[in-house]
């Protein structure tokens, strides 16, 4: 079976050594040493001055709503996975879609503006597939109107932007380190914010808002994680510029292989170093969307409409037209992309799409 995705899993006995420390010490979470080893290898690798460690992605994402004090509405995209959106909703603020780019997938800043209203205090832009938006724009926009951003940057572990890492934008940049990133922690995520007193404020509201053993900085969360996650992020951060590279190999293959595919390829960012993170084909119609997929699991390989259908259609949400994510929602396919994924079964794929497209 090749599925769409399958975690990086260093060698079991790199992971084991740590685990003699962590029984030594007894301190299984609660911000222990390996935490904060892991938080400090990061900022180095990453070069960013402020980050947090927390248990998810999602967690991350709320607590940027609350430190930033996001009421009312926030302007959001409908492309993208939907923790985007339920933790707009799960924090009481309103999900105002703007639609987007037809050839990156993520938001359209021309069309932000036309969004605001006297309710909006934010904008959550979604750097879809580890491809960065366009960050000067919406900046220029939050500026000139006095609104906060948030990127959810859940994808771009290892993306640069004009030579700086993704993260290090916007008022709070999140990230997750789930299973399924091309660099995780088997459940994690990180918030970075620039003004060390935003973090500060995350840093309290990830420990139930505690300032100490009886003192309280005000509400908080359990946004921690624990000792034997960070343990395994430490692992795989030792391979991470070996797990980047062969991303990119692999990616590069792909493009090659289905350069007579009349799918469309993903429209890089030119101001980006990009992380390779995911391999989306905008297919011509659904139909051949969806015979594709019939062919690909035909073979035991299993691709994903990443993401179906468009955040605008949930139930919980205010109805909008957004007829361009309605529609890249509805053609777009994830190709399988991993580590251990070898160059004869990308070839295989190609060929079986290659074919499809032939006799459709």
């Amino acid at each position: 079976m090749i599925n769409i995705s399958k975690p990086f899993i260093p060698d079991m006995s790199e992971y084991v050594k740590y685990l003699d420390g962590i029984w030594e010490r007894g301190w299984l979470t609660n911000n222990g040493p390996l935490v904060n080893d892991l938080e400090l290898r990061l900022k180095s690798y990453l070069n960013i001055s402020h980050l947090l460690y927390v248990n998810n992605g999602t967690i991350a994402l709320q607590l940027a709503i609350k430190a930033l004090g996001l009421t009312g509405e926030i302007i959001t995209t409908p492309f993208s996975y939907v923790a985007t959106t339920s933790s707009i909703v799960w924090e009481g603020c309103e999900a105002v879609f703007v639609d987007i780019e037809p050839d990156s997938y993520n938001i359209d800043p021309t069309k932000i503006e036309a969004a605001i209203t006297d309710k909006t205090t934010g904008i959550i832009a979604t750097h879809v597939y580890g491809n960065p938006c366009d960050i000067d724009a919406i900046d220029a926009i939050a500026k000139k109107h006095n609104l906060k951003v948030i990127y959810d940057a859940a994808h771009c572990f290892g993306t640069t932007y004009k030579g700086r890492s993704v993260f290090d934008h916007g008022n709070v940049s999140t990230t997750s380190f789930h299973t399924t990133k091309i660099y995780h922690t088997v459940e994690g995520g990180a918030v970075f914010a620039k003004d060390p007193d935003v973090l500060r404020t995350m840093a309290y509201m990830r420990n139930f808002g505690h300032d100490g053993r009886v003192d309280y900085f005000g509400v908080g969360i359990n946004g921690k994680n624990s000792e034997f996650h960070a343990a395994f992020g430490l692992v795989n951060l030792d391979h991470i510029d070996e797990i980047m590279s062969r991303r990119k190999g692999q990616y590069a293959r792909y493009t090659e292989k289905l350069r007579q595919h009349k799918g469309i390829q993903l429209t890089i960012n030119k101001d980006a170093d990009f992380n390779c993170a995911y391999f989306p084909l905008y297919f011509e119609s659904e139909a051949l969307l969806l015979k594709s997929i019939n062919e690909l699991q035909e073979q035991y390989v299993v691709p994903r409409r990443y993401f179906y259908p468009s955040l605008s259609v949930l139930p919980y949400v205010k109805k909008c037209d957004t007829p361009i994510s309605d529609e890249v929602s509805s053609r777009i396919l994830c190709l399988p992309l991993y580590h251990k994924l070898q160059d004869e079964e990308i070839d295989m794929i190609c060929r079986i799409l290659l074919r499809v497209q032939q006799y459709n």
